[in-house]
């Protein structure tokens, strides 16, 4: 599934599932919370922090697809095209750092 198709997708399930999107700043409220989620299991198994026994069963990739979902919903309720917008940044980021990484001796 590419980004456009993950859109429709999610406005889909809000018109079949959902009563409406909830307003852009609520989203906010919840990405924030979400990637937080995320930060919390990284934190934890891949991190210095011990993981909490009530940790050790969250599932990273939930978590992930949670933030996905969340910044899809603010792209389509402010009219973003993220296919668009990913393409652009990735063709910016291919030309903007592509020597700049081979060249960074911290990488090798």
């Amino acid at each position: 599934m590419n980004i456009s198709n993950a859109q429709t997708a999610v406005d889909e399930w809000i018109k079949n599932h959902g009563v409406r999107y909830f307003n852009e700043l609520t989203n906010m409220a919840q990405l924030t919370e979400e990637v937080g989620e995320v930060a919390r299991i990284i934190a934890r198994r891949y991190g210095e922090q011990s993981e909490k026994e009530s940790d050790k069963d969250k599932d990273l990739g939930e978590e992930l697809a949670d933030v996905l979902f969340v910044v899809l919903c603010l792209a389509n309720q402010t009219g973003v095209d993220l296919q668009e917008a990913f393409d652009r940044k990735l063709d910016l980021k291919t030309k903007r750092d592509h020597d700049r990484h081979q060249n960074n001796k911290k990488l090798k």
